[in-house]
């Protein structure tokens, strides 16, 4: 995966703890470095968040949050304020276990470390593709998409 592999090694990032729960602040060259780490990550974020994913984009994705009660969580993610932490559990609460338990078996992994990845990914990642703190009308647009706008985020680097 060569976009990935030219970012190897710019792995950036903060541990801030709340309650119970370790939350991890991941800047772009945390994001990058996760994903590099495990690219199977970035498909499995791309299906999720692209208008052609099993989530329904981005739209359903808040709609699921909204539904679970951390729609507050996901709306400081595409806001231009201070984006709010979640928890894996929390993410497992949103996006349902059957949801994570596929992913995970996709990704070769247990739910819990899914869940804490994805909640360690997600927050920085979508407040990237949202610079303008809104969420676009028609989405992110497909997969492919989002992989074009990810590229594009790394050459502003």
């Amino acid at each position: 995966m060569g976009l990935l592999d030219s970012v190897s090694g710019s792995v950036m990032g903060g541990n801030a703890s709340q309650g119970d729960a370790t939350i991890r602040s991941l800047d772009l060259g945390g994001i990058i470095g996760a994903l590099t780490n495990n690219p199977q990550m970035l498909q499995a974020i791309t299906a999720m968040l692209g208008n052609d994913g099993s989530q329904g984009g981005l739209g359903g994705l808040m709609a699921r949050f909204q539904q679970a009660g951390l729609g507050d969580v996901i709306g400081s993610w595409v806001g231009t304020g201070e984006n709010r932490p979640i928890s894996g559990e929390q993410l497992q609460q949103a996006l349902g276990p059957d949801t994570i338990s596929e992913m995970a078996a996709r990704l070769g992994m247990n739910t819990r470390d899914t869940a804490s990845q994805l909640s360690d990914v997600l927050p920085g990642l979508i407040d990237r593709l949202t610079p303008n703190g809104q969420a676009p009308q028609g989405g992110l647009g497909n997969a492919g998409d989002l992989m074009g706008m990810l590229g594009g985020m790394l050459g502003k680097r």
